[in-house]
């Protein structure tokens, strides 16, 4: 498998623009509207999609992302069914995409046989969430070996030797989380994002992309001053959950959504 993720950051680095990485909750509001979903940021131009794997207990996640998932697992999406979206997906598109994942969910499959299903169904990478570094041994050698390639998240509030750690850990990109708490729209980005994010760099060639509380173009334009890419989730999500009972108003919201952060970038 050709490394999609890096050939991404690559092409959106020669074209001078920030790489947009959506996220949606795979089966979010059911099965068939998130692959249109999916099928509409991709013409929308992002340029990574991120796919939240269903979990009935998503630590990481604001309201918006636990409502999105319990949508998803009351219309019955399950992490086979997962697997079979990012087939379709990969049946038009050969944008990257990410699981965005609980280690609960790998471990009930065992961490070989879940890399096995994702690198076969067409996955890129993997972020786990409440999977750090310093417990992440055999996940990350397994997905070495698979070409998956691993993305960590560092916080705001991860002190300078942790961060060097984590970005030797990540063989994807890495994830800054650019506020403190759950996922979520902010009004405002935090001040010291650009600092943080040299920060990073000096200890990684990897791209870098900024996520949590991005949610107008203009953050989007902020993000790609200091980063490689955005990250935006929660603004997405709720363009299909104002819109649960009428996909098609759904499908139309979240075009328009995607296409004005895009232009962002």
């Amino acid at each position: 498998m050709s490394d999609r993720i890096a050939a991404a950051f690559a092409r959106a680095k020669s074209e001078e623009r920030t790489l947009f990485v959506s996220y949606l909750c795979a089966g979010d509001p059911d099965p068939d509207t998130s692959f249109e979903a999916c099928r509409t940021l991709i013409d929308s131009g992002v340029g990574l999609l991120e796919l939240g794997v269903p979990f009935s207990d998503p630590l990481a996640d604001g309201k918006t992302n636990q409502h999105a998932a319990e949508r998803a697992l009351a219309a019955g999406m399950t992490q086979e069914k997962v697997f079979n979206l990012v087939r379709r997906i990969r049946e038009i598109s050969d944008v990257p995409v990410v699981f965005y994942t609980y280690y609960n969910l790998v471990y009930a499959y065992g961490e070989d046989k879940y890399v096995q299903l994702a690198k076969e169904a067409g996955v890129d990478g993997m972020l786990v969430l409440d999977l750090p570094p310093e417990e992440a041994g055999s996940w990350m050698q397994i997905c070495e070996a698979a070409e998956m390639k691993t993305v960590f998240i560092i916080a705001p509030t991860t002190p300078p030797a942790r961060v060097e750690k984590i970005a030797n850990a990540a063989t994807g990109f890495l994830y800054y989380v650019s506020q403190l708490g759950v996922t979520g729209v902010r009004d405002s980005l935090a001040s010291d994002m650009g600092e943080k994010v040299q920060e990073i760099r000096r200890h990684t060639d990897l791209p870098v992309v900024v996520g949590f509380g991005i949610s107008k173009p203009e953050h989007v334009k902020a993000v790609g001053e200091v980063a490689d890419g955005a990250v935006v989730g929660s603004a997405l999500v709720n363009c299909l959950a104002a819109n649960a009972d009428n996909p098609s108003a759904a499908l139309k919201a979240l075009g328009e959504t995607a296409r004005e952060l895009v232009a962002g970038c």
